[in-house]
């Protein structure tokens, strides 16, 4: 690809990274977002062959910034408490969920994600690697393997973003406020041991 074609396809990419943001999953078409870019509406054909694979290009955007704040929280200090470290990358996940909410939705999409378009299934792993790493370190030996306990801890983590979403926290609880949920997520799926 040479620097024009590279141009043209990042200015695709943010044009719909944006439009993301501010109108939702919804409103990503590739004519809309060609127009956004000020192309015509054929001109993302040539960098993007299908919708998906324009909407995982979006989507790798997300990763990579959910990876950066990741990085920059949780794996800030190798050798802090593990349990610590963890409670950041759950925050930092959460945070990311409601600040970033079509961003987040799309990027776990299952389409995307099981497409196998431009590696975007690739591109999520090393977050839950972290987050299986942590896990380990976190707990004793015994009980579900590091990744079932992961995947559990995950999947009540983007249970919580989405009821919050919704607004089903606040009538259940009363408040939006995630930390009392987030602590009891830790110690059930941490088996309640503190380090």
């Amino acid at each position: 690809m040479n620097e024009e074609s590279i141009g043209l396809r990042d200015r695709l990419i943010e044009a719909g990274v944006e439009l993301l943001a501010a109108e939702g999953v919804q409103a990503l078409t590739l004519r809309e977002i060609a127009r956004r870019a000020g192309v015509s509406h054929g001109a993302p054909r040539r960098y993007f062959p299908t919708h998906l694979e324009l909407l995982s290009a979006i989507a790798r955007r997300g990763f990579a910034e959910l990876a950066a704040r990741t990085a920059a929280t949780a794996g800030a200090d190798e050798q802090a408490d593990p349990r610590q470290r963890l409670t950041a990358l759950c925050r930092v996940y959460l945070d990311f969920a409601r600040t970033d909410r079509g961003m987040f939705e799309l990027m776990f999409r299952h389409d995307l994600l099981a497409s196998g378009r431009l590696g975007l299934r690739e591109t999520s792993l090393p977050l839950f690697g972290m987050l299986v790493d942590l896990v380990a370190r976190a707990r004793p030996r015994t009980g579900a393997a590091p990744e079932i306990a992961a995947a559990a801890l995950w999947a009540n983590l983007h249970g919580i973003a989405q009821l919050r979403d919704w607004g089903s926290l606040q009538l259940a609880t009363g408040s939006d406020d995630v930390e009392q949920l987030l602590a009891a997520a830790l110690d059930a799926h941490l088996e309640a041991v503190q380090p």
